[in-house]
């Protein structure tokens, strides 16, 4: 079986990640969207509510599971059996910036990490946007799925 995980903060999902999700069901047999926690960051959403966010967006997928994960991607990948890593580039920046976190999880395991462009109509598309658009009292809402409401 190819499981890859997606992982990131998602704070909050946006299409952005939706669209790379989506197109990455296509190449694995199971994909799991692993969110981060670090200790050091400050989050706008607390991690219960990301996660039902995004479970709530895929609740129909049975292909996808959502998992949280604390330390290195690659040991949560090694502890789950994941052999790919998938991650969306909206830019030449994101390549940069992500090809150096590539070549240093290749160095430290064999999981090998599955790029894809993130669709044109969404890749100006970030969560620190969103999150900035919230703040600001604008209206967010085609920027992020559904699931995605500030009460």
């Amino acid at each position: 079986m190819k499981r890859a995980i997606f992982p990131g903060s998602f704070d909050p999902i946006t299409l952005g990640h939706y669209d790379i999700i989506m197109r990455g069901l296509t190449l694995f047999d199971e994909l799991v969207i692993a969110i981060g926690i670090n200790a050091e960051k400050k989050y706008m959403f607390p991690i219960e509510e990301r996660k039902r966010f995004i479970e709530e967006a895929f609740s129909d997928v049975s292909k996808i599971k959502v998992m949280t994960y604390e330390g290195l991607t690659v040991d949560f990948c090694k502890k789950i059996d994941a052999q790919f890593i998938l991650r969306g580039l909206r830019n030449p920046a994101d390549f940069e910036f992500e090809k150096a976190i590539a070549h240093t999880n290749r160095k430290l395991s064999e999981i090998e990490t599955v790029f894809l462009l993130t669709s044109s109509g969404k890749s100006y598309i970030s969560s620190s946007i969103v999150r900035d658009v919230i703040r600001n009292g604008g209206d967010y809402t085609g920027l992020v799925p559904e699931t995605v409401r500030v009460k």
